[in-house]
C-alpha cells in the first residue's frame, strides 16, 4: 500500500510527528526543515488545526496556466488533495507518481518521478513542471533538489511539503511562490527575460502579494493611478512570466505579511515592502502614505488623493452599518484585515484568531486592532477559536467549519470565513460595505435559530445521539411539543394568507 507500509529505512503515515521529523532530517531533510522552522515559527501550539498544508503548494500550481503539478506522496493524500483542487474550482489535472515502501527506500520512487518530469516537460505545452513530496517522501528523503533544473526548456521545481513541517496552507502557498521567485530571480540575473502577456508598464508598479478578491487588484490600481503608479501583478502569479514583472517593481505591498520566502526573494532583488493593506478609512490612508513614501511621491499628491478616496470610504462604511458583537477566526492569513473592516463598520470586534504567525509586517494591524480593545492571536487554535465563542457570546461568529458549527450548536450564526467572507472584496470603496449585507443577514436570523434549537433541544444528545447502550427511553412530552410547534406554525400561515 503506497506509503502505508513500514520496512527498514521508511515511514509510514502512521508515525508521529517527531518520528517523521526525525527520520526526515536522518534522511537529509535537515537543511530544508531548519528553513521551514525559521520562516513559519509555531507557538505557542505546534500546528493550527486545518487542512492539509500541501493543498496550498497545490493550488498555487494548479491556477498558474502552462504548469503542471505533481504530487508526490501516499495514495489515501493524494486523493483528498486532488478531491479539495477540485472542490475548489480546479481547472486541470492533479499528476501523481505512486509508490510502495519497496520503490520507496530503494530510491526508484525518485527515478519514476525523474521519468514523469521528463514526460511532462513539453514546452509546447507547459512553462514549468512542479513536484511536491508529500510527508512519506520527505520524511524518506526523496532528493527533489537533484531533479534538472530544466528538461527541453521546460523548468523543474522540487519542494517538499509536510504536514509535519509547514504549519499551514496559506503557507505553503508560499513556499511554492517563494521557490518560483528565487527561480525566475536567478533567471533575471542571467539576461533578457520574457514581457507580461500585457506588455510592460510604463508606470512604476506595486506588486500584490497574497490571494485576494479579484476585484481589490483594480480598486488598488486606481488608487495608485493618481499617484503616477500601476498595480502589478498579484503574488502566486497566474503565469510563470508574470513572476519577472512581479520582481520588477517600485514597491511590494504585503497584503499578507506571512509569505517570508516570497519576502526574502523581493528584498534580496532590493525591493521595498509595505505592510497592512488599504482596508477602511485608517487603513487605507497609512497604506496611501507608505507606499508614497516607498516609491518618493509627493506628499500634497498623496493627501489629494487620500482627499478624494477617504470620505468615499467613509460614506460607503456609514450607509452599510454593521451593528453588534463578531468573533473572527480563520485560516486564509486577512483576518485581521476583515476585523478591521469590520470594526469601521460599526461592529464590535473583541476576539480575532488567525492560524498565521505574527511577523513585523502585521504590526501595524495588530497595534491598531489591539488599540480598539481586541484580542488578537496568532498561530490560534481550535480549541481557543470555540472558547472565544463561549467567552464573548456573540451575535455572529466568523470562523472555520468546526467553529461554525459550534456557535450554531449554541444558537449562534455563524459564517464560514473562506467561502462568505474572503470571498469579497476588502479593499478601498469597494471593500467598504461588501460584508455588511451577508454579515447582518447572518445576524438577523438570530430568531430562526433560537426557534431551532427549541425545537431540537436535547436531540442529539444522551438517548437521542443515536447511540444506544441501553434501551432508548420514550420521549411523549417531546412529541408533544413537536406537535404544538407545528400546529402552532400551520395556524400563522393560514393567519398569514387571510391577510
Amino acid at each position: 500500500m503506497a506509503g502505508g507500509a513500514a520496512i527498514e529505512g521508511a515511514v509510514g503515515c502512521h508515525a508521529g510527528v517527531d518520528e517523521m521529523r526525525k527520520a526526515a532530517a536522518a534522511a537529509g531533510k535537515t537543511e530544508t526543515l531548519d528553513r521551514y522552522a525559521a520562516d513559519y515559527p509555531v507557538g505557542p501550539h505546534d500546528q493550527p488545526q486545518s487542512m492539509c498544508p500541501a493543498f496550498g503548494s497545490l493550488r498555487v500550481g494548479l491556477r498558474m496556466r502552462r504548469t503542471a503539478t505533481v504530487l508526490s506522496g501516499s495514495a489515501c493524500c493524494v486523493y483528498g488533495l486532488t478531491f479539495t483542487s477540485h472542490f475548489y474550482g480546479a481547472r486541470r489535472s492533479v499528476g501523481y507518481v505512486p509508490f510502495n515502501s519497496e520503490t520507496l527506500v530503494t530510491g526508484k520512487l525518485f527515478e519514476d518521478i525523474h521519468e514523469a518530469v521528463f514526460k511532462l516537460a513539453d514546452p509546447a505545452l507547459h512553462d514549468a513542471v512542479v513536484i511536491i513530496n508529500l510527508c512519506v517522501p520527505t520524511a524518506s528523503g526523496v532528493p527533489l533538489q537533484l531533479l534538472p533544473k530544466t528538461i527541453n526548456d521546460v523548468r523543474v521545481i522540487g519542494i517538499d511539503v509536510p504536514g509535519f513541517g509547514v504549519p499551514t496552507h496559506a503557507e505553503a502557498k508560499d513556499v511554492l511562490a517563494g521557490a518560483m521567485l528565487a527561480y525566475a530571480r536567478n533567471e533575471a540575473e542571467q539576461g533578457p527575460v520574457q514581457a507580461p502577456r500585457g506588455g510592460k508598464s510604463d508606470k512604476p508598479t506595486v506588486t500584490l502579494l497574497g490571494e485576494m478578491f479579484p476585484a481589490d487588484p483594480i480598486g488598488i490600481g486606481m488608487m495608485l493611478e493618481p499617484l503616477g503608479l500601476a498595480a502589478g501583478p498579484v503574488v502566486p502569479t497566474r503565469e510563470w512570466r508574470e513572476l519577472y514583472a512581479a520582481l520588477d517593481c517600485a514597491v511590494v505591498a504585503a497584503i499578507h505579511p506571512f509569505y517570508t520566502a516570497s519576502l526574502r526573494e523581493f528584498e534580496t532583488a532590493g525591493r521595498p515592502i509595505v505592510g497592512s493593506a488599504p482596508v477602511g478609512v485608517d487603513g487605507t490612508a497609512a497604506w496611501l502614505d507608505a507606499i508614497g513614501a516607498a516609491c518618493g511621491v509627493a506628499a500634497d499628491k498623496v493627501d489629494a488623493v487620500k482627499a478624494k478616496m477617504l470620505p468615499a470610504i467613509k460614506g460607503a462604511l456609514a450607509a452599510n452599518p454593521v451593528r453588534g458583537r463578531i468573533t473572527v477566526s480563520g485560516y486564509e492569513g486577512s483576518e485581521l484585515l476583515v476585523a478591521r473592516l469590520l470594526i469601521e463598520s460599526g461592529a464590535e470586534v473583541p476576539y480575532v484568531g488567525t492560524a498565521c504567525p505574527r511577523t513585523r509586517w502585521s504590526e501595524s494591524d495588530r497595534a491598531w486592532l489591539e488599540a480598539k480593545g481586541v484580542k488578537v492571536q496568532y498561530r490560534a487554535s481550535l480549541e481557543q477559536d470555540i472558547a472565544a465563542v463561549d467567552a464573548y457570546a456573540p451575535d455572529l461568529a466568523i470562523g472555520t467549519t468546526p467553529v461554525v458549527q459550534h456557535a450554531k450548536q449554541q444558537g449562534i450564526p455563524a459564517l464560514y470565513f473562506t467561502n462568505l467572507i474572503s470571498a469579497r472584496p476588502l479593499m478601498g470603496v469597494a471593500g467598504a460595505g461588501s460584508l455588511a449585507v451577508v454579515v447582518n443577514t447572518a445576524m438577523a436570523n438570530k430568531a430562526r435559530f433560537d426557534a431551532m434549537t427549541e425545537l431540537f433541544r436535547g436531540v442529539g444528545a444522551g438517548d437521542t445521539a443515536g447511540v444506544h447502550e441501553d434501551v432508548p427511553k420514550a420521549r411523549p412530552e417531546f412529541r408533544e411539543k413537536v406537535r404544538r410547534q407545528l400546529a402552532a406554525q400551520a395556524k400563522k400561515r393560514k393567519a398569514e394568507e387571510m391577510i
